[in-house]
């Protein structure tokens, strides 16, 4: 018996050229980080660059409340900062590595201006579910909110798919399950410095998104 679960996905969904926006999102990360990693050991400015960084662009949870801001504007602006600074070269390359992973199959599904959409929903969901779901001050930096966002776009697209073709989606589902039990073990092993609430903001975020692209595409 033929097991319709083995249909190819999409050829999208497969790769694609990595669109000049995802190039110019990881140049200003590597920048970033690179200067600040430099400062770090000495090779030039400050080992006070950093924190300062974090301070003025890092998110903030307090800042929602009655923390007074380092600039006005701050409350806003650091929806979308964060996403550009991480904690270290190993978390830099790890976020970069996944950005170019998914960057090429999410804009050769919804175009590259669709790409840059969804990283940008993404990024705002993630930082808006690390507000909604944090318990504690605690700061975040990093992309992985924005990159969780271009799974779930993906991961929705080929759900989409796979429902107007009346084909099996146990494997999508699975793909969420698998991530949502990975991101569940980092937590409990990094002791609460994985910032699973802004990956699944960000998800949420990326999966809605391609949801509502997806039937316009379509037509």
């Amino acid at each position: 018996m033929k097991d319709a679960d083995r249909t190819p996905p999409d050829p999208g969904y497969l790769g694609g050229p990595v669109p000049r926006s995802a190039w110019v999102i990881a140049a200003i990360c590597i920048l970033t980080e690179c200067v600040l990693a430099g400062a770090d050991i000495g090779l030039w400015g400050k080992p006070w660059w950093r924190l300062t960084t974090y301070q003025y662009a890092g998110f903030w949870p307090g800042l929602l409340g009655d923390w007074r801001p380092n600039y006005a504007g701050q409350r806003w602006a650091m929806f979308a900062s964060y996403g550009f600074l991480h904690a270290g070269l190993w978390h830099l390359a790890v976020n970069m590595t996944t950005l170019f992973l998914l960057a090429g199959p999410v804009a050769a599904r919804i175009g590259a201006q669709g790409f840059l959409r969804a990283y940008a929903v993404s990024l705002l969901g993630g930082a808006v579910g690390f507000a909604g779901l944090i318990t504690a001050p605690t700061p975040m930096v990093g992309a992985s909110g924005a990159l969780f966002g271009l799974a779930g776009a993906l991961l929705a697209l080929e759900f989409d798919r796979r429902v107007a073709r009346a084909l099996p989606v146990r494997n999508v589902l699975a793909m969420v399950f698998g991530l949502a039990a990975g991101n569940a073990i980092l937590a409990w092993t990094s002791g609460g410095a994985l910032a699973w609430q802004a990956h699944l903001g960000g998800f949420v975020a990326g999966w809605l998104y391609a949801t509502a692209v997806a039937p316009r595409r379509a037509g």
